[in-house]
């Protein structure tokens, strides 16, 4: 199935500016929606465009997810796929419309985002410029083919907490290892906090975002 266009708020943005903007796109978590990242698009760089993407699939009790999750941790891997598609075909839909550089798109995901964000760059890592996971994991099946061996145009920071209940840091320290393996650009940072952002974690996101503007 094709999803439809998914839903996304652009932040202000310097429009008297007529260079192309480096892009920061936020993925959110299961059960909020496009709104819940933004509050944080005050402490990136202002030369950056941010845009916030809701997840395309109702949540049953509130929100948004980008693919449903058993009790037991099983993913749709169906939902997976349409939520990557989506995503694809969102981030064509902002560079139509939005003076963004396509040599410089980054995407910022929390916990499902931040899945979804590894699940999109590692299909097309020629797409983006950085990619920031926190509180995530590595989705892995056989329906996805990751491109293991063309991960040079892309930079990785995972963000984990150490005391995160929901997803155990032991999720980010795989993802890391993984990404070593593969030989990737990737920055690996533990916070002392659960399942959230700190103030740290987001600061370090963003100046290394920075740096690769």
């Amino acid at each position: 199935m094709k999803l439809p266009t998914l839903v996304y708020t652009i932040a202000p943005f310097n429009t008297s500016d007529n260079r192309l903007h480096p892009a920061v796109i936020f993925l959110h978590g299961r059960g909020t929606d496009e709104n819940d990242l933004l509050g944080l698009a005050a402490g990136f760089d202002p030369r950056f465009l941010i845009a916030s993407i809701r997840a395309p699939y109702r949540f049953r009790y509130g929100g948004y997810a980008w693919f449903e999750l058993s009790d037991t941790g099983t993913v749709d891997i169906n939902q997976v796929l349409e939520s990557r598609d989506a995503l694809l075909r969102c981030i064509v839909d902002i560079l139509q419309n939005y003076p963004v550089d396509p040599q410089r798109i980054f995407l910022f995901g929390f916990s499902q985002g931040a899945m979804m964000s590894l699940t999109v760059s590692l299909s097309q890592p020629e797409k983006f410029r950085g990619v920031a996971a926190h509180s995530g994991m590595l989705l892995q099946h056989e329906q996805l083919f990751y491109q293991w061996n063309a991960l040079t145009p892309v930079s990785f920071f995972i963000a984990h907490g150490t005391q995160d209940p929901v997803v155990p840091v032991v999720s980010g320290r795989q993802t890391h290892q993984r990404l070593l393996e593969a030989k990737a650009n990737v920055l690996y940072h533990e916070y002392p906090i659960q399942h959230t952002i700190s103030e740290d974690s987001i600061h370090d996101i963003a100046a290394w975002m920075q740096d690769l503007i």
